[in-house]
């Protein structure tokens, strides 16, 4: 226990004394009060010197001046020694320990204030009070300098940004190079569209090339999830998984020697955020791996962390739980793709906008990219799901669409090289066209049906009007309309 505690930061010490001599050096030398400003809040400190504080607070933002030593002494019982004979060194020890000091301090009264919220189980206000203490500090960063070397600006944006391959060529082409670190994703699609196989697949892309990624499941059981993903990394039919246990076991083993770490969890529907960041910081402690991808299966099934927002108010509730999931992912630099649910307005559609996202505008207002999610059971029998840029923050590619390939048994998504696209669209075209033509020959042969006139129409008894398949034609219609936009 003895060296435990010998292992443990030494608390500081911020008495009466040391407090009152912050505020001797920062009135001694006006560059450090100028870079000490912002976080200069009299509150810091203790009750007997706060009316000092507040009297050099008031000063500086009336007179755009310090006060003073003689000026404050005047003022208050209290007297201030006049710091001489500083060395530069003094200061900067000055800064890193004023700088500590108002933080612990903000912390120390967020904690105070926190108690009647925390009594009423409102942790939402408490954990913004928290962030905000542990927020403190002095700029220290200057920020870019444009001018001063462009080359290496450029050469470490292209090694550091954390660009990540989606694994489909196309839809990384279009995201210059794939999702970065620290962005948040969508894939947005109608119930059934294949949003979780579209995030089952990545998520397997990711740890195929050595990302360590957790998956998080709120539908499907995790034996449910990764039997999809047996199917998906071996290209065993799922209908035969049983079948070939001893091939899919050996198979899986093998490839989890050259990939990535991938854990699947299933969560409840309805928790939050801090739910999540709960549950990696406790597989970090247990594993000893920082994740590096977060797939979250799905946006819609989360509940904010405040306990005010309601769960009804669905753009409300939205626009919490995305922002919540991108500030993490920028908190922790980790890949974050999730999926979201597409209104009932979008399943006639072939081009999606912002006004088919389930819950409104919140969620597309946040993401970094989304992507819409468009098949068919034409699509799908032909083996093809195709997607479409809503949004890219880093591309140019908003509005267009990506043809992959889809296979059935696998449930594997891959890309098209865009001469493979091309002659898909045409035999998919043709496909339709064919289909168009004998929808017509189908109708055109069939007898018609006798229609009752309507006199108020001025119909002739007797008259006959031909019935058309409207519903399928226009399926195949919508079909030839979604080959032609590519």
């Amino acid at each position: 226990m003895a060296d435990y505690k010998d292992q443990q930061p030494e608390a500081k010490n911020y008495s009466f004394d040391v407090q009152k001599l912050y505020i001797e050096m920062l009135l001694a030398d006006a560059e450090s009060f100028a870079r000490a400003q912002n976080i200069f809040n009299p509150k810091s400190f203790d009750r007997k010197l706060q009316p000092i504080a507040k009297f050099v607070k008031d000063y500086m933002d009336e007179y755009k001046v310090m006060p003073e030593v003689e000026i404050v002494n005047a003022e208050h019982d209290i007297k201030l020694k006049t710091a001489k004979d500083l060395d530069p060194a003094h200061f900067n020890w000055l800064l890193d320990e004023f700088e500590t000091f108002c933080r612990h301090k903000a912390l120390e009264r967020a904690i105070i204030d926190s108690a009647d919220l925390l009594e009423k189980g409102d942790y939402g206000p408490v954990e913004e009070k928290i962030k905000d203490a542990v927020r403190i500090g002095l700029t220290k960063d200057l920020g870019t300098d444009y001018f001063e070397d462009p080359k290496a600006r450029l050469m470490a944006l292209k090694d550091n940004n954390g660009t990540v391959k989606t694994g489909w060529s196309m839809l990384d082409k279009k995201l210059y190079g794939g999702f970065n670190k620290g962005e948040l994703s969508i894939f947005a699609g109608s119930s059934g569209a294949g949003k979780s196989l579209f995030l089952q697949n990545v998520a397997l892309n990711w740890a195929n090339v050595g990302m360590n990624v957790i998956y998080f499941t709120f539908e499907l059981s995790e034996e449910l999830s990764s039997m999809r993903v047996d199917s998906m990394s071996t290209g065993v039919a799922s209908n035969e998984i049983f079948k070939k246990i001893d091939d899919i076991d050996l198979m899986v083993r093998m490839q989890g020697q050259k990939s990535g770490k991938f854990q699947l969890k299933y969560m409840s529907s309805g928790c939050t955020v801090n739910d999540l960041r709960a549950y990696i910081k406790e597989y970090e402690v247990q594993t000893g791996t920082k994740p590096d991808c977060i797939c979250v299966d799905y946006l819609d099934l989360l509940m904010p962390i405040s306990k005010r927002v309601s769960p009804s108010d669905l753009f409300i509730k939205d626009k919490y739980v995305s922002e919540e999931l991108r500030n993490y992912a920028v908190e922790s630099q980790m890949l974050l793709a999730t999926a979201s649910q597409l209104n009932r307005a979008s399943v006639e559609e072939i081009e999606f906008d912002h006004s088919h996202i389930s819950g409104g505008l919140s969620k597309i207002q946040t993401a970094d990219n989304v992507i819409g999610i468009f098949t068919s059971r034409a699509m799908k029998e032909r083996g093809r799901y195709q997607i479409q840029f809503m949004k890219t923050r880093s591309s140019s590619g908003v509005g267009q669409k990506v043809d992959l390939e889809f296979n059935v048994d696998s449930l594997r998504i891959s890309s098209l090289d865009e001469e493979e696209s091309q002659s898909y669209n045409t035999q998919g075209k043709n496909k339709i066209y064919d289909s168009l033509k004998q929808t017509s020959k189908v109708t055109a042969d069939t007898p018609k049906e006798p229609k009752m006139p309507d006199p108020r129409k001025g119909d002739d008894i007797g008259k006959v009007k031909a019935s058309v398949e409207g519903g399928k034609l226009r399926q195949l219609l919508n079909e030839l309309h979604s080959d032609e936009d590519q």
